[in-house]
């Protein structure tokens, strides 16, 4: 608009001269009422220049504020984005199975003995015939000796068994321990969990298998005279340099055992069942939320903004400038002619 109307002045020549010529004819005259029309001309005309320039200012504090803006944006963007890389989000996936990879429970009893093992479907556990008496092992074991990963000193006995498998039919693995005596005042077995049971029976170095899971996995207990059921979940976590560790939760159950011996005894009995959870096998990975060409594309838009903002408050600036010294040149001619 402003431009327009600067324009509209030169296409219109006339107008000045006619100006000019009502300003020659009022010097020349005595004061009337078309010297008062004449005097109030110039003064109407740089009332609007003035309002022009003056928006023209207040225009280009406006683009200057938004150049600031358009800075501080691009400096907000990039440090979010070396934010996010310094701190990426764990994200969780679940992977539905119907088999799997059977994994191996390695038993520490002691001075127990292992009495029964038998696989069961459908969380169905026959009662027992003769509790306390050796009965069928139907489990895949291996006993293995080998030292302690954390000592070097002392030798550990490990009953290792192979766990369930068949998630749909809810496969579970109950076992059955008997220990004769005990000289401490609680009595209890540890075992510990590991991922695969058929990488157990394939490993050349059995032993220095057994130490590196005991180094990597936790630990747990069962005590005696009650039905410990436990139920595991398998947790498969990405590193950064693209390795997979897996490792067990668990939840576990005590139900009381009830003595159906006739007899008092002085030994312990213990009773376990290992049972998958779920289907779903979840996954861990940390992933950096920041897209380096979301991040792109916003700086572009926003150096593009910085540019036209720059364009115009140069063009704005060139602008006021012309205008100023039109004015000043009609003025001082308005002034030779009254002169």
């Amino acid at each position: 608009q402003l431009s327009e109307d600067v324009e509209r002045v030169f296409e219109n020549p006339t107008d000045e001269r006619e100006g000019e010529m009502e300003v020659h004819e009022d010097a020349s005259s005595v004061i009337s009422p078309d010297s008062e029309l004449s005097t109030t001309a110039p003064s109407l005309r740089f009332s609007k220049t003035c309002l022009k320039n003056v928006f023209s200012v207040i225009l280009l504090f406006i683009y200057l504020l938004l150049m600031a803006v358009a800075v501080f944006l691009v400096y907000q963007t990039i440090s979010d984005f070396r934010e996010k890389l310094k701190h990426p989000v764990m994200s969780v996936s679940y992977k539905e199975v119907s088999l799997y990879d059977a994994p191996g429970i390695a038993f520490y009893p002691g001075k127990a003995q292992l009495l029964s093992c038998k696989h069961h479907y459908y969380d169905h556990i026959p009662p027992l015939i003769n509790p306390g008496q050796p009965g069928e092992i139907e489990c895949t074991t291996q006993r293995i000796n080998y030292t302690d990963p954390f000592t070097n000193q002392t030798m550990k006995y490990a009953l290792v068994v192979q766990g369930p498998r068949d998630v749909k039919k809810k496969e579970l693995v109950f076992l059955q321990f008997h220990l004769n005596g005990t000289d401490q005042d609680f009595s209890a077995i540890d075992y510990l969990l590991f991922s695969s049971f058929q990488d157990f029976i394939n490993s050349p170095e059995k032993a220095e298998f057994m130490k590196v899971c005991e180094s990597s996995y936790s630990s747990w207990k069962f005590s005696g005279g009650f039905r410990t059921w436990v139920k595991m979940s398998l947790v498969k976590t990405k590193e950064e340099d693209g390795s997979e560790t897996v490792e067990f939760k668990q939840e576990t159950s005590v139900v009381n055992y009830i003595e159906q011996r006739t007899k008092p005894r002085s030994d312990q009995l213990f009773f376990v069942v290992f049972e998958w959870k779920d289907p779903f096998i979840q996954t861990v990975q940390d992933i950096v939320t920041a897209n380096p060409w979301n991040m792109i594309a916003l700086l572009c838009g926003i150096f593009l903004a910085l540019f036209k903002a720059a364009d115009f408050a140069k063009l704005s600036v060139k602008w006021m400038i012309k205008i100023r010294k039109r004015h000043l040149k009609r003025r001082s001619q308005v002034m030779n002619h009254i002169s």
